[in-house]
C-alpha cells in the first residue's frame, strides 16, 4: 500500500513533527542510523525554512522506487506558496545565511546530506524541494535526476493513500501506471495496491492487456480508475490506455494535449472494449498523470520548461501551482511525471 508521512508545517511545533515522521519512515525502510540522521537533518532544515520564511507549507515523505530496478529510497518533498527564492544557486552555496525576507538558510546542508537534492523556486509562487535518501549500498542508484517520479498527498493527512504509482522497465520499454482506488482510506489503498502489484509482476504486456488482467484481479476490491502508459523509446512510441478519471496530459511538438480515458471502473461491472492511443515520443516530450484530487482548472502550460529536471520536482510543482495554501484537498491526490530518458541535445540523462 502507498504509505505516506505528511505534516502541514504551520508553526514551529511542526518542525519537530516533520523530523519525527522522517525518522520513522527512514528506519522503516532500513536506511540505518547514519542515513536516517542525514534525512532527519534535511527534514528539520526544510521544515524550518517553510515555517520561518514562507508562512508554512506541506511536508511529505514516502518510499519511492529506483526507475530501472527494485531498490527503494526515502523521498522527502517540501513545498510552499511563499515568496520564493530569488537566487537559488546562492542559496544552495556553502555558508549562505538567510535574512528575514529571504528563504534559503540550510539548503546547502540539505544538498550535502541527501543522495539526491533538487530545488525549484519561482518568486511570488513558492518553492519545491525534493531530497532522496537510500541505503548505503543503493546510494549510487539515486544520485541523479529520475525520468519517472511523483508525489502522493492523502486526504486529511491519512497515512495511507488511495492512489498509487507503479513503473517498471523491460528491455528499454517503460510501463507507467497510476491507479485511484474508489473513495479513500485503507480499502481504496488496497485496490490501488492490487493494481500496482499486477503491473510490477507482468513484463512486456501492452496497456490494454494489463488493464484486462487488472480488471479480473481487482474484482475482489472496490475497484479503481487506472491509466497505463507504455513507452518504447527505441520505436519513439507512447501507447496510452485508461479507464476512469485519471487525467493525462502529453507535451510534444510544442503543445499540450489531453489523452482520453474511457468511462468505467477497473474491477467492477463489465469492462468496455479498450481503445489505446498511440503517439510519437521524442526527446523533450513529457507525460503528466494525475488523479481527480487535482483541481480541474489546472493548466500544464509552462511545465514543459522543467523537462530536464527530476520528475518528482516537476510533479510537485504541478501540485503546488494547481492549488493554494488555503485550498484543502478534496480527495487523495497523486501527480506523476514521465520524461524522455535523453535530453533534447541527445546526451544521456
Amino acid at each position: 500500500m502507498t504509505q505516506v508521512w505528511e505534516v502541514l508545517v504551520t508553526d514551529t511545533t511542526r518542525i519537530r513533527d516533520a523530523a519525527r515522521v522522517v525518522s520513522e519512515a527512514a528506519l522503516g525502510l532500513g536506511l540505518g542510523p547514519v542515513r536516517t540522521d542525514a534525512a532527519v537533518l534535511a527534514a528539520s532544515e526544510l521544515a524550518t525554512n517553510m515555517c520561518r520564511y514562507a508562512g508554512g507549507g506541506r511536508f511529505v515523505a514516502e518510499a519511492v522506487g529506483e526507475p530501472w530496478g527494485s531498490a527503494r529510497a526515502l523521498q522527502i518533498v517540501a513545498l510552499d506558496h511563499g515568496p520564493g527564492i530569488a537566487d537559488v544557486p546562492r542559496a544552495l552555496g556553502d555558508g549562505f545565511t538567510s535574512s528575514a525576507d529571504s528563504l534559503g538558510a540550510g539548503l546547502g546542508a540539505c544538498r550535502r546530506a541527501a543522495d539526491f537534492f533538487d530545488l525549484q523556486s519561482t518568486p511570488g509562487r513558492g518553492t519545491v524541494a525534493v531530497a532522496r535518501f537510500a541505503r548505503p549500498e543503493h546510494r549510487a542508484l539515486f544520485a541523479g535526476p529520475a525520468p519517472v517520479g511523483g508525489l502522493h498527498a492523502p486526504l486529511d493527512g491519512a497515512r495511507l493513500s488511495g492512489d498509487a504509482l507503479a513503473f517498471r522497465n523491460d528491455r528499454g520499454r517503460r510501463t507507467v501506471m497510476m491507479a485511484d482506488g474508489l473513495g479513500h482510506g485503507a480499502a481504496a489503498s488496497q485496490a490501488s495496491e492490487l493494481a500496482s502489484r499486477f503491473v510490477l509482476g507482468r513484463g512486456g504486456d501492452t496497456p490494454e492487456t494489463l488493464l484486462r488482467g487488472m480488471h479480473e484481479v481487482l474484482r475482489r476490491s472496490r475497484g479503481a480508475a487506472v491509466a497505463v502508459a507504455d513507452i518504447d523509446e527505441s520505436r519513439r512510441l507512447l501507447t496510452f490506455c485508461g479507464v476512469g478519471n485519471i487525467g493525462a496530459r502529453l507535451y510534444r511538438g510544442g503543445s499540450w494535449r489531453s489523452l482520453a480515458s474511457q468511462p468505467g471502473i477497473v474491477g467492477a461491472f463489465a469492462l468496455r472494449t479498450l481503445l489505446p492511443e498511440r503517439h510519437g515520443w521524442e526527446p523533450g516530450d513529457m507525460l503528466v498523470l494525475h488523479t481527480d484530487g487535482l483541481p480541474s482548472r489546472w493548466s500544464p502550460d509552462g511545465i514543459e520548461r522543467l523537462g530536464a529536471r527530476d520528475a518528482a520536482v516537476t510533479a510537485s510543482v504541478v501540485f503546488r501551482d494547481a492549488g493554494s495554501a488555503a485550498r484543502p484537498l478534496r480527495d487523495d491526490t497523486a501527480v506523476a511525471v514521465v520524461t524522455h530518458t535523453a535530453r533534447p541535445d541527445g546526451a544521456p540523462r
